[in-house]
């Protein structure tokens, strides 16, 4: 419940702080002393769009304080909770505005976004505008209060969520098939390029093999010349060789060890160096025996490396990368045939995600239907009993012809027909703006009703309606006040005598600038008030006799 509304340089209204009581308060006054200014400032403290102008003039801020009793709101509390932003029974939210147009907003102290001010907002207050009716017309807004009423947020979460996966999928089977063809195409020029590889059998290091062996035999004559030198050098040389030299050397050491030792160390060196020279030769030997001039051989090798070289060319990579390129258009292949494979499986997680969100459609479709019929009823009645004779309204569900949406797939459409006799229409076709003000209220009190919002505010909800019509508006709002706090601005005598309460709003201009302040009136002040509303700013005694009775009438109701 709202307890209290603090305003400081919001629009006109320079310093106000307004306390307010449950059941049901009415705020009058005269045109343009800014009735509305109050549920203006409190829709600030609801995250709604602030901007430069709601700051008063030659101020460099405004400041909007709401606090509310949440002692009996378990959902607000626990929201509350969830943010770590609970504090004993009370929520106070507080918007800051600059006069640059940037806002802060608070809740309990802690600075938070405008969003979040407005999902706690949710659960506190609901307003409703003098232009809800206009809003009554359109199927949209239609379905959506059908929804309000049915408490449909829990499935229509469920009912979006298997839309948006059905969607999903839909959308990713579409985008594989059209590139279906695409796909085709370069499947097969992959596998042509990988069985092209295949048939070449090319291995890792193969070429690395080759192109050493290719080295090899194509310069055999000369390795097979120079080879032989270096052996006659090293051990067959019949003019002399490192071999018999070396081993003339060590003869000579060892005469000349028996008269010094110090030459030991040279004897092992030289020894070495004669064990090394006979070695080297056996392995040239070796060499020797094995190196063949081998055109045929070369002349495959050579093959074998043009068909290296062209199929590197081919693929843009280094010829000793080709097995690594293979194995990449290998795995391009793979995943071609994946997506192929995915096709599929898509095609079965449609089926699932249709039957899985035509379920939930149709469960809405049942929850709907049946509200639908209880509203038809009681709107019905409520317009009977606001001076509608005879009218009849009624909610038409049928299906959506665009297909699924995310709100399920109904059409609702309000139908009314206001004169006996005549066929159900829609509503914005046979109704008059009066008539659409009445139907709009009636429903917005019906509504109101269901989704037991702990405050509920009505700006001047009942334009166009006047005598017997606005005493039953009166009494469907207090009535409403039994369970629920009713704020209620409005200029209709007939109204604001059903008020537990009544706030008064006045403007004044002194030293150049408007002030508007708010006052709880007195029963006298009330009489006063109301007599004013009906007779204009000359009360008589008849006017304030017949306020008098109007508000005693009303209190009693």
């Amino acid at each position: 419940m709202l307890v209290s509304l603090a305003i400081k340089n919001f629009a006109i209204v320079k310093d106000l702080e307004v306390q307010w009581h449950s059941a049901m308060t009415t705020i009058t006054g005269e045109t343009g002393a800014g009735k509305s200014i109050a549920i203006d400032a409190l829709a600030q403290t609801l995250g709604e769009r602030s901007d430069a102008n709601m700051v008063r003039a030659d101020e460099d801020k405004a400041e909007v304080i709401a606090c509310f009793d949440i002692a009996n709101l378990p959902a607000a509390q626990t929201w509350l909770e969830q943010h770590d932003l609970q504090a004993d029974n009370e929520c106070i939210l507080r918007r800051v505005i600059s006069k640059e147009g940037r806002s802060r907003g608070y809740i309990n102290g802690s600075q938070v976004p405008a969003s979040s001010l407005k999902s706690i907002g949710n659960l506190l207050v609901s307003i409703h505008g003098q232009h809800a009716h206009q809003q009554l017309t359109k199927p949209d807004h239609q379905r959506i209060l059908l929804d309000e009423y049915a408490a449909n947020t829990s499935l229509l979460t469920d009912v979006k969520a298997a839309y948006k996966n059905w969607l999903s999928v839909v959308q990713e089977f579409k985008q594989l098939k059209e590139q279906q063809d695409e796909f085709s195409a370069q499947q097969q020029l992959l596998q042509y390029q990988v069985n092209e590889l295949a048939d070449a059998e090319v291995q890792e290091g193969e070429f690395e093999q080759i192109e050493a062996e290719h080295k090899r035999l194509h310069h055999a004559q000369s390795l097979l010349a120079d080879s032989q030198g270096a052996l006659s050098c090293l051990y067959e040389g019949d003019s002399g060789n490192a071999y018999s030299a070396t081993q003339q050397a060590l003869s000579l050491l060892h005469k000349s060890i028996v008269l010094d030792e110090n030459l030991s160390a040279t004897v092992e060196l030289v020894e070495s160096a004669l064990i090394q020279l006979d070695e080297g030769a056996s392995e040239l030997r070796r060499y020797l025996d094995q190196l063949e001039l081998n055109p045929e051989r070369l002349f495959e090798i050579e093959q074998r490396i043009e068909t290296y070289m062209d199929l590197a060319r081919k693929h843009n990579v280094s010829p000793h990368n080709l097995s690594v390129k293979e194995q990449e258009l290998k795995d391009e292949l793979t995943q071609l045939s994946v997506s192929g494979d995915r096709l599929e499986e898509l095609e079965l997680e449609i089926q699932i995600a249709e039957q899985t969100y035509s379920k939930l459609a149709a469960d809405l479709t049942k929850v709907r239907t049946d509200y639908a019929a209880q509203l038809d009823q009681l709107i019905s009645d409520s317009m009977a009993s606001l001076n509608m004779p005879g009218a009849q309204f009624s909610i038409a569900i049928s299906g959506l012809t665009t297909g699924p949406s995310a709100s399920g797939n109904d059409r609702i459409e309000f139908m009314v027909t206001t004169n006996p006799g005549q066929p159900l229409q829609p509503l914005a076709k046979v109704a008059s703006g009066g008539e659409l003000s009445r139907i709009s209220l009636a429903i917005q009190v019906i509504i109101a009703k269901r989704v037991t919002t702990p405050t509920l505010l009505f700006d001047e909800v009942d334009v166009g309606v006047s005598g017997p019509t606005a005493s039953a508006v009166g009494k469907l709002m207090r009535k409403l006040a039994d369970n629920t706090q009713v704020i209620c601005v409005t200029h209709l005598p007939q109204v604001a005598c059903f008020g537990h309460q009544q706030q008064f709003v006045q403007k004044t201009s002194s030293d150049n600038q408007t002030h508007t302040s708010m006052q709880s009136l007195t029963p006298k002040g009330r009489i006063d008030e109301l007599a004013r509303l009906l007779g204009g700013e000359q009360i008589s005694k008849n006017t304030r006799a017949n306020a008098k009775e109007l508000l005693n009438v009303a209190q009693v109701a």
